[in-house]
């Protein structure tokens, strides 16, 4: 009876309210700011929450504000990644084709393998060149951040997490403006331009942005066949989890089995599979989609606050590089299928 009085105890949720509520809700009006930049200038909202967070790096050193901020770059994070499951179903790959698919598979295995490798030649580690080519393989931002929740950690795990996230957006950006004038120069017709949009360029919002400033059909193709890129997040996640931790139970010298799979990761596969099934209500589907945006937005806030400049900037220009040549190569292996392998007449 005395315990069940202290569970029920206000003040212990009055210690919680106190520890977390002061970075969290630092880190939501972050959000809350860059979502409001986004909305009234255009700015991507995932880069202007990442440079506020890194703005008001200061504040992650005051006491007050450190397990909040922890708790939005952590809990908050891996919430977003579950609901992120609501918008994935496999129909979506039906509605293309599965030569499509294939072709989409492709791409995304042979930039990861890749970037992996060109990691190494730039002096970099697996886990740099695993985050980097997953985030410009699979959907930007939201990829990086659910790929670093599975890497092991280290002292440079936030630093590199924030600048892959700033990195794959300016280039999706970038990538934004340049292609559908890339797309006009090469003639490609209205599908062929957006299976490219769709399956080069890395966040959601810059494809649909590229796609429906060529035309109608051209923003449908391209976000359909970006939506399937995201789908392969799950199977990417798990493959990853799996060969990671079986690899540190060998290096191990503790008996003691690690998690295999992240609770976060079967919640996101359970989630996309019951999207799958067509029995959920689309005001459910929407109102998931929302919150996992905002969610995500809270905590890449939480990131860059945890994150000061020159710790992104230690990262060094080799990095810079690598996600540049990353970028290049999905983009001119995507138009080599495209334009010598006619599978799509």
């Amino acid at each position: 009876m005395n315990d069940w009085k202290k569970i029920t105890n206000i003040s212990v949720f009055k210690e919680i309210i106190i520890n977390l509520f002061p970075g969290f809700f630092v880190s939501a009006l972050i959000a809350i700011a860059a979502q409001f930049i986004s909305d009234h200038y255009g700015a991507p909202a995932m880069l202007m929450a990442l440079l506020f967070g890194i703005a008001l790096n200061f504040l992650s050193k005051e006491t007050y504000c450190n397990s909040g901020i922890s708790f939005s770059a952590t809990v908050v994070l891996r919430f977003g990644i579950i609901l992120l499951g609501m918008k994935i179903s496999w129909h979506m790959a039906v509605q293309l084709g599965f030569t499509a698919i294939i072709v989409i598979l492709g791409l995304v295995i042979f930039t990861i393998m890749f970037g992996i490798f060109a990691a190494r030649l730039c002096g970099h580690g697996f886990k740099f060149g695993f985050l980097s080519s997953g985030a410009v393989a699979i959907c930007g931002a939201s990829a990086a951040m659910a790929i670093s929740a599975i890497l092991p950690r280290d002292a440079r795990t936030e630093e590199r997490l924030i600048f892959t996230i700033v990195g794959v957006t300016l280039l999706s950006t970038l990538a934004m403006i340049f292609y559908p004038i890339l797309v006009e120069v090469l003639r490609l017709d209205n599908r062929l331009a957006g299976i490219f949009i769709g399956a080069t360029i890395h966040d959601v919002a810059q494809v649909v942005g590229a796609g429906f400033s060529i035309s109608e059909e051209t923003g449908e193709i391209a976000t359909l066949v970006k939506l399937i890129r995201v789908s392969l997040l799950a199977p990417v996640i798990i493959i990853a989890s799996l060969t990671i931790q079986l690899k540190i139970s060998k290096i191990s010298e503790n008996k003691v089995k690690p998690t295999i799979l992240p609770v976060f990761v079967i919640a996101f596969v359970v989630m996309v599979f019951i999207n799958s099934l067509d029995i959920v209500p689309s005001f459910i589907q929407t109102l998931s989609e929302k919150v996992s945006r905002w969610s995500l937005l809270i905590a890449i806030g939480a990131v860059g606050l945890k994150t000061s400049l020159q710790d992104v900037l230690n990262v060094g220009g080799s990095a810079i590089i690598l996600l540049f040549f990353q970028t290049i190569f999905i983009g001119v292996l995507s138009l080599v299928i495209l334009i010598y392998f006619p599978i799509f007449d």
